[in-house]
C-alpha cells in the first residue's frame, strides 16, 4: 500500500516568499501553478487513487481538486496537513521568519502563533499517521515544509539532528512511501521531537514579543538563498 505526498502548485505569494499561515486568506494557485498541475498525470496513475487528502488551504484543496479531474466531490480535508502557524509574521517576506527562527530556534513560538515549528512539524506527521489508516493508493497534498521534512527523514544518517532549515520541495512533485516506511518515518520523528524537547536549555513556548530586524544574518541568507542550501522556504 502506498502514499504518494507533494507540495501544492505555485501561487504568487510563494513566487514571491511571502509567508502563508492562515487558510482564511484565499490564496489561489498562479497560472503556472494550474498547469503544472497537469504533468503529474504522467508521472502517477492517479485514476487508481482511492483516497484523496489536503490541507484546509485554498491552495492545496485547489491542486487536489485538479489531480483528481472533477470538481466534486472535493478530497478529505485534514487540519493537521495546514501550515505553519506564522503569528505576527503572516503575510510578510519569509526571510524575517527564518532571521527570527535562527535566533530562537524551533522549539519557540514566534509572537502570535500558536504553535513552534517543531509543533507544527509534529502535527503535520500526526496527520500522515492519520492518512495512513484510509484505503490505498492515497495522494496527500500538503505544504513545503512536510515534504522537505520527508524527503529529509529518508536521506539522514543514523545520527543527523533535525536542521532549523530544510531544502525547498519542487512543486506538485510526488514523494512516495510504502507504509511500512511511512510508519518507520512517522515513528522515528516523533522519537526525535521527544528527545529534542526534553534536552532543549530554557523555557520554551512563546518567544518575546518582538519583530526581528529588517537584515537577516549572513549564515541564515545564505541557508536561505544559496544553490543547494538549506532552506525552510515559505508555502503560500
Amino acid at each position: 500500500m502506498t502514499t504518494h505526498i507533494l507540495r501544492h502548485g505555485e501561487t504568487d505569494h510563494s513566487r514571491h516568499y511571502l509567508v502563508n499561515g492562515d487558510p482564511k486568506r484565499p490564496i489561489h494557485l498562479s497560472e503556472d501553478g494550474i498547469q503544472s498541475c497537469g504533468l503529474l498525470w504522467h508521472t502517477l496513475p492517479l485514476r487508481q487513487v482511492s483516497t484523496w487528502l489536503s490541507s484546509e488551504f485554498p491552495r492545496a484543496h485547489q491542486t487536489a481538486s485538479r489531480l483528481m479531474g472533477v470538481p466534486e466531490p472535493g478530497p478529505v480535508v485534514d487540519p493537521q496537513l495546514n501550515e505553519l502557524d506564522y503569528g505576527d509574521f503572516e503575510g510578510g517576506p519569509f526571510l524575517e521568519y527564518a532571521a527570527w527562527l535562527d535566533r530562537n530556534g524551533g522549539l519557540r513560538r514566534p509572537p502570535g502563533a500558536r504553535e513552534s515549528q517543531r509543533e507544527g512539524i509534529k502535527r503535520m506527521f500526526e496527520g500522515l499517521q492519520a492518512a495512513l489508516e484510509r484505503p490505498s493508493p492515497r495522494v496527500v497534498v500538503c505544504h513545503g515544509l512536510l515534504v522537505s521534512v520527508l524527503h529529509w527523514c529518508r536521506e539522514r544518517s543514523d545520527s543527523e539532528l533535525m536542521p532549523l532549515f530544510f531544502p525547498e520541495a519542487s512543486y506538485v512533485q510526488p514523494i512516495s512511501f510504502d507504509d511500512e516506511e511511512l510508519r518507520s518515518c512517522v515513528k522515528s520523528l516523533f522519537s526525535d521531537l521527544a528527545a529534542e524537547s526534553e534536552t532543549a536549555p530554557g523555557p520554551q513556548g512563546v518567544a518575546p514579543n518582538s519583530r526581528p530586524e529588517a537584515e537577516v544574518d549572513v549564515a541564515t541568507f545564505d541557508r536561505v538563498n544559496q544553490p543547494h542550501a538549506q532552506r525552510d522556504l515559505p508555502d503560500a
